[in-house]
């Protein structure tokens, strides 16, 4: 049988699609280690930094409108032991937060819940200092939960939906699986897993990794 030139290029895509969706099915999922960070609201850049302080982008990250943020912020918990050179995120947000590791926990002995980003009732005291005030959050400190970042396309090619939870598998240096691992579905959002600095080392893989997606 022989194609003329426009019935070989749509062959060409559906082949390079079935291609994609099997990825997608496989589960190749791009994998990005977060390390402890900070988002702040318009009222304490303005007492960290001073009154009408623009933060300053340094480069973006792998979601829209996501930046980090030339500067950086001291930490301190109740053990009055200070984490240095946290990076603040941008855009600003409602609340501040206060995204840190398990075992940054141990050196500030704070007691943090595992949360979805934005989830802060209720969770963890701490303490920001900038150059020029300090901010003593009540609540906000916060281990951000396993998540995955998708775009409306991408959740409907791996049969997911927002909200749901799923299991995921990643063969680095020490094979591991990841149980309750939130799916976020939005339409400005690009495909990525995130996990945290202590998941990333108890795996053995690094930024760029590819995950494998296991459905319940």
């Amino acid at each position: 049988m022989t194609y003329n030139e426009q019935q070989l290029k749509e062959l060409v895509n559906k082949v390079i699609e079935a291609v994609k969706d099997g990825a997608k099915q496989e589960g190749d999922i791009p994998v990005g280690i977060s390390n402890r960070h900070i988002h702040l609201s318009r009222e304490h850049v303005d007492i960290l930094f001073g009154k009408g302080y623009q933060l300053t982008k340094l480069k973006d990250l792998s979601q829209p409108g996501q930046y980090a943020c030339k500067e950086q912020l001291t930490i301190v918990g109740p053990s009055m032991r200070a984490i240095e050179g946290v990076r603040v995120l941008g855009p600003e947000r409602k609340a501040s937060q206060v995204e840190i590791s398990r075992t940054d926990s141990f050196v500030l002995k704070v007691k943090p819940p595992v949360r979805e980003s934005g989830d802060i009732k209720g969770s963890a005291p701490v303490t920001i200092i900038g150059p020029k005030g300090i901010v003593t959050l009540s609540e906000g400190c916060i281990i951000a939960n396993r998540h995955i970042h998708m775009s409306e396309d991408e959740g409907k090619a791996f049969g997911v939906r927002d909200g749901e939870y799923v299991d995921v598998e990643l063969n680095g240096e020490r094979r591991s699986l990841f149980y309750d691992v939130q799916i976020r579905v939005h339409k400005d959002f690009r495909l990525e897993m995130h996990i945290d600095t202590d998941d990333a080392n108890a795996a053995g893989v690094g930024n760029g990794f590819k995950a494998r997606l296991i459905k319940r």
